[in-house]
């Protein structure tokens, strides 16, 4: 390899990566009670036909974005249906991905760590898993063309008091 296709792979793997991380932090920018728009922050990280597969866990096998979207937010996307009815807040932790890249597109594995608060506040919920993208390069740069959740364990636990601080 010369220098110049080492450097193009880093530099394609980090944006890769990027988008990754950007799928959670456009979940956790946009909690419970937030008004704003999750699905404008998606559109930075998805294609504009991009496909999502939640099937591991009881949804649908091939959604668009905006189907995705208000599976998560409701139909208005303003939280009043969907993810936001039973839970308070949420922390999207996405793993280092795997990336294999191959000209203009490219696949990628990651694992997840999602962690939910019960708007109830007796318990909260841990789901780990993994993401398998397919990805490819547009002229806005690289975004996930398909994406697969797979489920690996949900688990619920006991809600307790934060420590006191003395």
């Amino acid at each position: 390899m010369t220098l110049e296709i080492d450097v193009r792979y880093l530099l394609d793997r980090l944006a890769i990566q990027d988008l990754i991380a950007k799928y959670g932090m456009g979940q956790d920018l946009h909690q419970a009670d937030d008004d704003q728009d999750v699905l404008q922050q998606w559109l930075e990280i998805f294609a504009p036909d991009a496909v999502l597969d939640a099937s591991a866990v009881g949804g649908p096998a091939a959604m668009t974005l905006q189907e995705y979207a208000e599976l998560l937010r409701g139909p208005n996307l303003d939280g009043q249906k969907g993810m936001p009815v039973h839970f308070d807040a949420w922390q999207h932790r996405e793993g280092y991905a795997t990336v294999t890249i191959e000209g203009d597109t490219a696949t990628a594995v990651s694992p997840f760590l999602h962690l939910h608060e019960a708007r109830d506040g007796g318990s909260n919920l841990v789901h780990a898993g993994m993401w398998r993208d397919t990805l490819k390069r547009l002229p806005q740069g690289w975004r996930i063309s398909h994406r697969r959740l797979q489920d690996l364990f949900f688990n619920t636990f006991a809600r307790v008091e934060n420590p006191k601080v003395i």
